[in-house]
């Protein structure tokens, strides 16, 4: 078995994945008692919130009647760094092994020996789906975007969105008093969106139009976006908009990538298998939030049930790693956290 040559001090908890769950796991690692790492492959913390929709509210945030989501990582890593845990940014996971008795996670950059190991990686590997037409897609940077992270691209120009799910809805209600003009077309009248926010979107003035594709795009002089071509799928009808960007909001392909090959029991391609402690089935390794698949449930990939994974997660860690702790903490207001 290869060993620890070369690496990093051995911590009690290394969490993969800096999106809320792996934060606040963090967060109760400290509580506990734990010295935790954090291990991200991207720059910032934050995860699908700082990367989809930074400026976009959160409305199921306990506490919170709405929340900012770049607000909501800013204070999660407050709260995280309340206990120093270390944070190993711009990192991917790329293998977890056993050696001299603790596991370790093996990224492009080293190896991170812990005690016990939580995933928290959200959704895993995950790609926008892209419309597959090549005449449409090499817009891409010159108007067309299929990830959209800040409204600022977006201030008084004419927008079209395509799609039906919560990105396509929730972008078009964030952008209406924003943008000088908004159409969204989706290709069929059933949505995929949250009821409440398809109902707002309802109300909200903006021009939809339902059974539409989109079916080119003509470019200005300096070649980016300036019309496209929408056309009804029942009837063919074409329509010419004038554009200044146009957001496709597919959905995602999510992906366990280098996961999958970790020994771990797996639902599909896109979850860990874990039972009601979190626990997978490789001993002292957890599973919590939008990644988890909880026994005899159907997953919920929500905030909040991923505040709740990672604090069950870490509990159990906390007594795998001694087996004479006790499973229930305490309450948080009978602690002295400085």
């Amino acid at each position: 078995m290869q060993g620890l040559s070369g690496a990093a001090e051995p911590v009690d908890l290394v969490i993969i994945g800096a999106g809320p769950t792996g934060l606040f796991g963090a967060f109760y690692a400290g509580l506990r008692g734990l010295h935790a790492k954090i291990i991200d492959a991207l720059p910032q913390p934050g995860g699908q919130l700082a990367v989809l929709y930074p400026e976009k509210f959160i409305y199921d945030v306990p506490g919170h009647p709405k929340i900012m989501a770049k607000d909501l990582v800013r204070l999660l890593v407050e709260q995280a760094s309340t206990f120093n845990p270390v944070f190993c940014l711009g990192e991917r996971a790329i293998g977890l092994r056993r050696a001299d008795g603790l596991w370790v996670v093996e990224t492009g950059r080293g190896v991170h020996p812990a005690r016990a190991v939580l995933i928290a990686a959200g959704i895993g590997a995950f790609q926008p789906n892209r419309l597959g037409k090549p005449e449409i897609d090499q817009y891409e940077g010159r108007g067309l975007y299929y990830v959209v992270s800040e409204r600022r691209p977006f201030r008084n120009k004419r927008v079209l969105i395509v799609g039906g799910g919560d990105t396509a809805v929730d972008w078009a209600l964030n952008l209406k008093d924003y943008a000088a003009h908004i159409t969204l077309i989706h290709r069929r009248d059933q949505f995929r969106a949250h009821p409440g926010s398809v109902a707002e979107l309802m109300r909200s003035g903006i021009d939809i139009r339902l059974f539409h594709e989109i079916k080119a795009i003509h470019p200005g002089d300096d070649g980016t976006v300036r019309e496209v071509v929408i056309f009804n799928n029942r009837t063919g009808e074409e329509t010419r908009l004038p554009v200044d960007a146009v957001i496709m909001s597919l959905g995602f392909k999510a992906d366990l990538g280098p996961i999958r090959g970790w020994g771990l029991e797996t639902v599909g391609n896109r979850y860990i298998k874990v039972n009601a402690r979190m626990e997978t089935n490789l001993p002292g390794v957890y599973a919590a939030g939008d990644i988890a698949a909880p026994e005899g449930v159907e997953p919920l990939n929500l905030i909040v049930i991923g505040f709740a994974q990672a604090a069950t997660a870490v509990n159990y860690a906390a007594t795998y790693i001694n087996p004479q702790a006790k499973v229930f903490p305490g309450h948080s207001s009978e602690m002295r956290l400085g």
